[in-house]
């Protein structure tokens, strides 16, 4: 009896052959680019055409379906933008599930526990395993390959896709159940966010006294109240107002409202993150949820200027 060779290769070792991507829109298609850059073969998919262009550009196969994707790659990654759009791709009508080809999916996206347990016991029963692995870290961090990426999933896949996300950015293994990938993500972004609400409210309330603002950084920074927001956010994004961190204030609401609801399923109160909440989903319902995220800091001025929300 001889051996076959690749039963010889680590799983870690392993050419992944063929790579699918479903979602190249703002997160997916730098991730994506990465990938082809590291010699990956790249089978792509977006509802939007004008979204794979530039992936085509650079060698990437364009499917005509999700089901195309499953069909042609072992290994498929999603960034989609919402938990029922994920659920559609994924284990919906013609979805990842019925593909001929699929035995890991890899999920990127930012969809709560919940949906992801779901996906990922109803691909388990076809016999496909799901790493859930949501990212932090932006546009920006996509497109350089500097992403945290939190990453639950069985220890033989997550050892399996592991070199593509050492192409991708940081990869911290947070359990071995899909969805304990996405409550850290949440928590992640609910802390985030909430920093970015107190910090614009800081912001303006100093404006209005007459501090300047490079200064209130600056000493902020040097001080106590040093965040996420007064670090990095205010600085490149505010201050300059120039306003394109690259994530809009919608995706926010999203993802402080699964986070809320998930402490809450899991017996926190959350006083404060629903607080941070109700700011983030007062400027979206005020027409602002297609806006970049540090535009928040206009939304906290116009209802200082105007006495209160409800003037």
């Amino acid at each position: 009896m001889t051996n076959d060779p690749e039963d010889s290769q680590s799983t870690a070792e392993r050419k992944p052959g063929v790579l699918g991507f479903v979602g190249v829109g703002t997160m997916g298609r730098p991730m994506a680019r990465r990938l082809i850059e590291a010699g990956h073969d790249l089978i792509v998919y977006d509802r939007d055409d004008v979204a794979v262009q530039e992936l085509a550009g650079l060698g990437a196969r364009v499917a005509k379906s999700v089901r195309e994707v499953a069909d042609k790659a072992r290994i498929v990654f999603t960034s989609l933008p919402t938990p029922e759009i994920f659920r559609q791709v994924a284990i919906g009508p013609d979805g990842l599930v019925s593909g001929d080809a699929l035995k890991i999916l890899v999920d990127l996206s930012t969809v709560g526990s919940r949906v992801e347990k779901e996906v990922a016991q109803a691909l388990l029963a076809r016999g496909i395993e799901t790493v859930d692995a949501p990212v932090s870290g932006g546009a920006a961090g996509a497109g350089k390959g500097t992403l945290a990426i939190m990453a639950a999933g069985a220890p033989a896949s997550l050892d399996e896709v592991r070199p593509l996300f050492d192409v991708l950015g940081k990869v911290f293994v947070v359990g071995g159940v899909p969805g304990q990938g996405q409550l850290l993500k949440l928590l992640n972004n609910m802390l985030s966010t909430t920093a970015f609400a107190i910090t614009s409210e800081a912001y303006v309330a100093g404006i209005h006294g007459g501090l300047d603002p490079e200064v209130m950084m600056a000493v902020f920074n040097a001080g106590s109240g040093k965040n996420g927001a007064t670090l990095d956010k205010f600085p490149k994004h505010v201050l300059p107002a120039t306003f394109d961190f690259g994530f809009p204030v919608g995706s926010v609401c999203k993802d402080i409202g699964l986070a809320v609801e998930e402490c809450q399923a899991l017996g926190v109160p959350m006083r404060v993150g629903s607080a941070a909440r109700q700011v983030w989903n007062d400027a979206a319902m005020q027409d602002g949820a297609a806006c970049d995220m540090t535009e928040l800091v206009r939304y906290v001025e116009r209802w200082s200027s105007a006495g209160g929300l409800d003037d």
